[in-house]
């Protein structure tokens, strides 16, 4: 027979533990029969796995809430204990801030009173007391508009609640509910429509909204339209009603009212700094749950009601975040919702929304390409070709796709086809060769495929390809190392070559660094001068770590001294890095990985990097090549990394000290207390206490004030190290954006011309026109011998309309926003700083909104 757990776990699946039946009053009553047998020996623990099941089974609520209303009839006392620890439960959520939590357990208040175990005015007191939190912190005498995040989250969770319930409210006290819904209603009227700026999916053309609803006024019109069908919807399983002339004899329970904690009140002279900062703050503890990405025409939906919608995408995100520790178990939940109507195409796109989502994603991109995976595996017949579909969707909007969302893209669907051994009709996408080589879908194809080589083999990639054998064009070079003292074939050897053996045969003999730095110094540097004593130095130690990624961590640590040595300031370090980019120019991938780990052992620093990336060559691949932008973002997150590892060592420290304290002070007690029994005789000390005893006292009073001593210590140097870290974050990121202002004010057109993104891409259009009468005549460019394609609807005669100098400009400050969103808490202590230096007056205004785009911070 199945234990209890077993059948709480599984209520409402096909599964094993409920046999052949899938009917939800079958398994309500089977559930229940041997719940309430096992009261008697084990109610603590069916109280806590009950809850916890509530609240990480989300989807299964109205099931809980049946069988709680159930044995509510046989065991008053034990539903007490329930009710009374979800109201204590949602309290620390209010108190810690709890998204998941708070949502979640109102929707557990709501069926809880579905079921008679509540009463319907206690749920509606927690509804006025969340409104009228809300209400005051928009408010702009009262309270702080900064924090509107907060106060739309308790309103989402107000609405959230009324598919769950809104009938029973509306049929038991429909005078109190219809009091919310006015209330409801009169703070959307107060609050700031919540701009999308920074955080959508594709590239907003224009400063202007073009007057779609936010998320929170989108929900309320579903709200609306649910309330005006008679609060009839599909998507809830109502099982309380198969038992209703049962639950209506239960007595219901008193809910204690609960009390939202004051949000951060501030005068209403917030500086536009201050407002910022807090705002930025308020979206990071209270963020928006779902950005929708519309990849499919609305057919696909099939003919869902607007509130189905929004309740299956809560279904999916609630599994998502519960099950991000077991991926298997995830794809099955999300594919047993218990809805009555299909939802591939919406299971889609949800997925696609969190993985795509701004500015992070809830969990790394790796849990959903495996989440995916699954959900190919589970549903063969269906998801694939709608995975399938959704590529295709989103490669025909890529040159609006945010440059962040872009980038993650690629990395998805490379990962994603390496495991379906590179199957695709790459045939489909062979015209981007007849694309300039700087339109995004080009780039697109070019960056998958050089992401596959990664995962695989170059061969097996080409393999991939051969139904469009064109596109082996943008494959990566195949080559490997260019060592250019390789004394292979019949090249002529030099000086250097020789150099180059000698040190290669030194290494083998395992000599010490100090030993190679003697030599270094007396032999190559006098005689051939310091750039070919680095080449010779750079390149014959990168050959020897070039077998693998253990090959070089070996070579840096044993041999770095002598890198150390030979570059000690910036100006070397960016030489440095050249000669790294130069021996893997056709290894962008290791390239990337040496320039990395040379950053971890500081033989470069992280300017010297920005200033490589903003090197001629690089520059000019800004829009070409996702190569210089992987080592920028390595560079950045590196030193992010280390700021935050700090910040949670110093945490821990502060832990560590106090507790130091309290040991140090109560051994201290106890020696003045063994001390205190000290009598004197004739004058002379005569000891009370054992000697030996005494002794141990005094070692351990010593011993615990060494240990907090050492641990304050500790801290200090942790404090100095993070002091100084965030030195060079704010130098990295004033040299960061001083680059990209300098680069885009000598190539961005005048901002007369070019005040928005809209008209930054016809720029180049209106320039074409006069061009495109002159060559009428060449109707057919037959470069390559390739026929120009004509059928991708914004392509011009030569495949894309938009010039090469614009989509440059329109990449850079692609991740000019990235950059500005991804790392915005860093970024907006230093924001006066970045003001008065880089955001000058003179800035031009598309840089400026790409920044202040990231920041989310209003461009005025």
């Amino acid at each position: 027979m199945s234990s209890w757990r077993d059948l709480l776990l599984r209520i409402g699946d096909k599964s094993a533990e409920y046999g052949t039946s899938s009917d939800f009053k079958d398994h309500i009553e089977t559930c229940f029969g041997v719940l309430r047998r096992e009261l008697e020996h084990s109610e603590d623990e069916i109280l806590n796995v009950l809850l916890d099941c509530a609240e990480q089974l989300p989807h299964k609520i109205p099931l809980f809430g049946t069988l709680i209303g159930l044995m509510n009839l046989e065991n008053e006392d034990f539903v007490r204990k329930v009710v009374e620890k979800t109201q204590t439960n949602l309290q620390d959520g209010l108190d810690s801030g709890n998204c998941n939590r708070i949502r979640i357990l109102m929707r557990f208040l709501t069926v809880l009173m579905c079921s008679k175990v509540i009463q319907p005015s206690s749920l509606v007191v927690v509804f006025e007391t969340l409104l009228s939190s809300a209400a005051t912190t928009v408010d702009e005498e009262k309270g702080n508009p900064s924090w509107q995040a907060c106060a739309d989250f308790y309103i989402t969770c107000i609405l959230s609640c009324l598919p769950w319930g809104g009938a029973e409210l509306m049929e038991q006290v429909p005078e109190e509910i219809e009091r919310v819904m006015v209330g409801v209603e009169a703070y959307l009227s107060i609050r700031k429509h919540a701009s999308d700026t920074g955080l959508s999916f594709f590239e907003d053309d224009d400063e202007t909204e073009n007057g779609e609803k936010d998320f929170l006024e989108d929900l309320w019109s579903r709200v609306q339209d649910l309330s005006n069908n008679g609060w009839k919807l599909d998507s809830v399983p109502r099982p309380h009603l198969s038992f209703e002339a049962q639950l209506v004899a239960g007595k219901s329970h008193e809910f204690v009212p609960i009390s939202c904690p004051e949000q951060h009140h501030s005068p209403s002279t917030l500086s536009v700094i201050n407002h910022g900062q807090q705002k930025h703050e308020a979206e990071l503890k209270y963020p928006q749950r779902i950005r929708r990405l519309n990849i499919f025409p609305a057919s696909k939906a099939e003919d869902l009601q607007p509130i189905d919608r929004f309740v299956v995408e809560e279904y999916l995100l609630d599994v998502l975040f519960f099950f991000n520790g077991s991926r298997k178990e995830c794809a099955s939940f999300m594919v047993g919702l218990p809805v009555p109507f299909r939802y591939e195409y919406l299971m889609a796109e949800t997925i696609f929304s969190q993985l795509l989502m701004l500015p992070q994603p809830p969990f790394k991109p790796i849990y959903y390409t495996l989440v995916i995976i699954d959900l190919c595996k589970a549903l063969p017949g269906a998801f694939p070709a709608v995975v399938a579909g959704a590529v295709r969707a989103l490669f025909e909007k890529i040159a609006d796709l945010d440059m962040e969302c872009q980038t993650r893209l690629i990395l998805w669907f490379s990962h994603h086809l390496s495991n379906f051994q590179f199957i695709w009709p790459w045939e489909e996408w062979a015209y981007v060769l007849d694309l300039p080589k700087w339109a995004p879908q080009r780039v697109f194809v070019q960056e998958v495929l050089e992401r596959e080589v990664r995962l695989s083999y170059w061969d097996k990639v080409k393999q991939s390809i051969e139904n469009a054998p064109g596109l082996e064009e943008l494959l990566p070079p195949k080559g490997g190392p260019n060592f250019i003292f390789s004394v292979e074939g019949d090249r002529e050897r030099t000086e250097q070559h020789a150099l180059s053996t000698d040190l290669c045969n030194m290494v083998k003999g395992r000599a010490a660094a100090r030993e190679i730095i003697s030599w270094v110094e007396e032999s190559v540097l006098p005689v051939h001068g310091l750039e070919a004593t680095l080449k010779v130095v750079v390149q014959t130690l990168l050959d020897i770590g070039s077998k693998s990624f253990t090959h070089l961590i070996t070579v840096l640590e044993r041999y770095g001294q002598v890198i150390a040595k030979l570059c000690p300031d910036q100006d070397k370090h960016a030489m440095l890095i050249a000669e790294v980019g130069y021996y893997w120019k056709n290894n962008a991938q290791m390239a990337a990985i040496a320039i990395d780990r040379m950053m971890g052992y500081r033989l470069v620093s992280n300017l010297a990097i920005v200033r490589w990336v903003f090197s001629p060559e690089n520059i000019d691949q800004f829009h070409t090549s996702d190569h210089p932008w992987e080592v920028l973002r390595n560079a950045v997150s590196k030193t992010y990394n280390r700021i935050s590892d700090l910040r949670k060592e110093i945490s821990s420290l502060k832990k560590v000290i106090i507790s130091a304290e309290e040991a140090a002070t109560k051994a201290k007690v106890e020696l003045e207390a063994a001390e205190s029994k000290l009598s004197l005789v004739d004058g002379e000390p005569v000891l009370g206490e054992n000697p030996a005893k005494l002794t141990r006292f005094k070692s351990n009073a010593e011993k615990k004030k060494e240990e907090e001593v050492s641990a304050r210590e500790s801290l200090e140097a942790k404090d100095a190290l993070l002091a100084r870290a965030l030195d060079e974050n704010k130098a990295l990121f004033l040299s960061l954006y001083k680059n990209f202002s300098i680069v885009l004010t000598e190539r961005l057109p005048d901002p007369s011309r070019a005040g928005t993104l809209r008209e930054l891409k016809s720029t180049h259009a209106d320039s074409m026109a006069v061009d495109l009468e002159e060559s009428a005549a060449m109707e057919v460019d037959n470069e390559n011998g390739r026929q120009k394609s004509q059928s991708n609807g914004g392509r011009t005669s030569n495949g894309y309309n938009i010039g090469e100098k614009e989509q440059w400009c329109l990449s850079t400050l692609g991740y000019v926003k990235a950059f500005s969103r991804q790392y915005a808490s860093e970024i907006w202590p230093h924001i006066e700083k970045l003001e008065s230096e880089v955001l000058t007056e003179n800035t031009h205004p598309l840089f400026r909104k790409a920044v202040y785009c990231g920041l989310r911070r209003p461009n005025n």
